[in-house]
């Protein structure tokens, strides 16, 4: 899949590859109203990854449904609406919205953002608000609930087993990690909020940890994130429980990450002689 955040609603990557070829396609966050995001600078690269603090910028609810969802539709794959709210309400209306809208096949709620004041991070901070606003969407919609989950918690998996109690479908993990970057001669930030979300290689490491801890946690698929660029990092996260992958900030290197490391799954896994990838996800042996 395409990562919420990095692949825009597909047009920004047709002339890269035909998004046709995913798995489903995630398009980045949407809300109630547009959004403009946060001032710019809003994005730096750092040594194995990149820290954004876009904020959100969205077209909102009404021209999404418009304009947009039916596009997204056109391509093929299905298409997993991700929204963003500033309250549970917030996230009960755009459930309510896009239940039976004509091209949204399921919701994967943004419960872990790091860079917006509103809401951001406190969604999935705890157990107990993250089952509160996934049992209220659960209540709203008939769409499938993928609930995506911030890394910075103490306990992943308890966040986790909370959100799969309160009726979510499915889990995405991880989201960035609270990070920032300065520059020491100017005393600033390099990015206006100072700090933002750290993706891209960097990360791979605890992703890896914390898919690995929420599959054995919980009974219902996990959607691996998290410096996520070829077709072997793809395998390494679903040996460790994922289900399924999605691809982002590789795709700032490479636009066409996505179908290549799709291509190397084939080549792998014939050269190991396994006839279907369902067959590594959960493999990975302890001890």
């Amino acid at each position: 899949m395409s990562a919420s955040g990095t692949f825009g609603y597909g047009a920004e990557l047709e002339r890269f590859f035909d998004p046709g070829t995913l798995g489903a396609i995630v398009g980045k966050s949407i809300t109630l109203e547009p959004r403009a995001g946060n001032a710019p600078p809003r994005m730096i690269e750092t040594a194995a990854g990149m820290i954004n603090s876009i904020g959100l910028q969205n077209p909102g609810i009404d021209r999404f449904l418009d304009e947009l969802l039916p596009r997204m539709a056109r391509y093929g794959p299905p298409v997993i609406v991700n929204v963003a709210g500033k309250s549970t309400e917030e996230f009960v209306e755009l459930a309510s919205r896009l239940d039976g809208a004509p091209g949204a096949a399921a919701l994967e709620l943004n419960l872990s953002c790091p860079n917006v004041k509103e809401g951001g991070l406190s969604f999935s901070a705890d157990p107990r608000s993250c089952a509160a606003t996934v049992a209220a969407v659960r209540r709203a919609t008939r769409l499938p609930i993928f609930a995506k989950l911030t890394p910075n918690v103490s306990d992943v998996a308890a966040v986790a087993r909370a959100a799969e109690s309160a009726g979510a479908d499915g889990l995405s993990l991880i989201n960035t990690l609270l990070a920032m970057a300065v520059d020491w001669r100017r005393r600033t930030g390099l990015v206006t909020t100072l700090t933002g979300g750290l993706s891209g290689p960097a990360i791979k490491p605890i992703a890896l940890r914390m898919v690995w801890e929420v599959a054995r946690a919980v009974r219902i698929p996990v959607i691996g994130i998290g410096g996520i660029a070829t077709a072997e990092d793809v395998l390494e996260f679903m040996v460790a429980g994922a289900r399924a992958v999605q691809i982002g900030t590789a795709t700032f290197v490479d636009p066409a990450a996505i179908p290549k490391a799709i291509a190397g799954l084939d080549r792998l896994l014939d050269a190991e002689r396994i006839a279907r990838v369902e067959d590594v996800v959960g493999t990975l042996r302890c001890g």
